[in-house]
């Protein structure tokens, strides 16, 4: 994972973490949240991979009871080991290791990023992600406003608080950081979208940002 993805995700969690108005933080309450938001990205790792080792196991479960009770075997003598035998219906395992593979997936993630944040040498993931959050908080207004302005008639304090938090760290990047590629900024606003927000929020992200860059004349 790059760093400055890293330090996207990180900058997600942090924004959900905010308790009160965030004109009211520091720099230094911004640090502490950061080790509060490793320390529940480490737990919801291991939760996620506990969940993955579960479904491992129902998964060679069903397998076993399947070769046990398939007629090649059913007749066979106590204690003789089972027969291989085929599977004839698949769809119910693809699904049981569709899950399996979105849950490691998040699960490596968010381990990759607690790492990342640890590590002196990639200190640059932890103060990118502070420097979002205070870019956003001495211009929070102006970036609502943004939002607001191309939200197609939403009032921005009903939109999906994961939809606001995506579009108000990539408006931040966008307008006030300026240090990444337009494409980037946008293609992982859409993904975090998709990774955790509802079904069509990653559309909706998408066209406020749009709207942003061309209306901002942003190039590059």
């Amino acid at each position: 994972m790059q760093a400055r993805r890293a330090a996207r995700e990180l900058a997600l969690i942090l924004f959900s973490q905010f308790e009160k108005e965030i004109s009211k933080y520091t720099k230094k309450d911004f640090e502490e949240i950061m080790v509060k938001s490793v320390r529940i990205l480490s737990n919801s790792a291991s939760e996620e991979l506990k969940l993955t080792v579960g479904s491992l196991i129902d998964i060679k479960d069903m397998l076993e009871t399947y070769e046990a009770d398939h007629e090649s075997n059913i007749s066979r003598p106590m204690g003789a080991k089972n027969k291989p035998v085929q599977i004839p219906m698949t769809d119910e395992m693809i699904s049981k290791v569709d899950t399996m593979l979105d849950v490691a997936e998040k699960a490596i993630m968010a381990l990759e990023i607690a790492e990342f944040t640890t590590l002196e040498n990639q200190s640059e993931v932890k103060n990118y992600a502070v420097t979002i959050a205070e870019q956003f908080k001495n211009n929070q207004k102006a970036i609502d406003a943004e939002i607001q302005k191309y939200a197609n008639g939403w009032d921005i304090s009903r939109l999906v608080k994961m939809d606001k938090d995506i579009l108000r760290i990539a408006i931040t990047e966008l307008l006030y950081s300026k240090d990444a590629p337009i494409k980037v900024i946008v293609d992982e606003a859409v993904e975090l979208a998709k990774k955790y927000s509802t079904e069509d929020s990653s559309s909706f992200v998408n066209g406020i940002l749009a709207k942003v860059i061309v209306e901002n004349g942003l190039k590059g």
